[in-house]
Parts: structure tokens; C-alpha cells; sequence
């Protein structure tokens, strides 16, 4: 694999780590989330990463199986664009139900 490649893998799973983090102290529940701005803003600064990191991928090696890759773009695009219309019950969707999967397929993309 590409070492660019590599480098923007083991960026979005240090940003899925570090969102994961942010809930390691208390109970993963969407109203402490949303009571708390600094975790919102964090988790939403880590999902750009995640987003300009899958940009970067696709751009270089469009073969690269990632679940979603379009709409990791996407919202990436959403949240650095339209700030103003960033729900948190989207990214907190995005946080419990797809970066569990995403991390599962970065996992294996970097074990190959």
C-alpha cells in the first residue's frame, strides 16, 4: 500500500480513537453530547479530518474500498461550508453507528 495512503489510514483511526475518547469518562449518551460544546466541536473538527483524509485517499487511489467514502467527503464538505446547518443528531448518528464500521474497515485495509 501507498505510504500516503497508510499515512491519512492511521489519520482517521487516531481521529475515530480520539472521538472515542471524548467518552471514555462517562456514558456515551446523545444528550451529553449535546450538553457539552467543546465535545461537539471536537468531535466535528476530528470528522473533518476523518473527511479530508478519505478526500485525499480517493483522490490518489479511487480503488480503495471505504464504505461510504463519497458521504465521509460530504460531510466533511457540510461541516467546514454549512457549519450553520450541522445537526447533532446527524453526527452523533455518524459517531455511534458508522464510525464503528468505518474503523473496522480501516483496520483491515492497514492489515493487508
Amino acid at each position: 500500500m501507498d505510504h500516503e495512503i497508510k499515512t491519512w489510514l492511521y489519520d482517521m483511526l487516531n481521529a475515530i480513537a480520539e472521538i472515542e475518547s471524548f467518552f471514555a469518562d462517562r456514558p456515551m449518551q446523545f444528550a451529553n453530547y449535546q450538553a457539552d460544546l467543546r465535545t461537539k466541536r471536537a468531535v466535528e473538527r476530528n470528522l473533518e479530518i476523518i473527511g479530508e483524509a478519505m478526500n485525499r485517499i480517493v483522490r490518489k487511489d479511487s480503488a480503495i474500498q471505504i464504505s461510504n467514502s463519497k458521504k465521509i467527503v460530504d460531510v466533511r464538505n457540510r461541516i467546514i461550508h454549512g457549519y450553520d446547518t450541522v445537526s447533532d443528531e446527524v453526527v452523533w448518528g455518524i459517531v455511534v453507528r458508522h464510525l464503528p464500521v468505518l474503523r473496522i474497515e480501516i483496520e483491515e485495509l492497514l492489515s493487508e
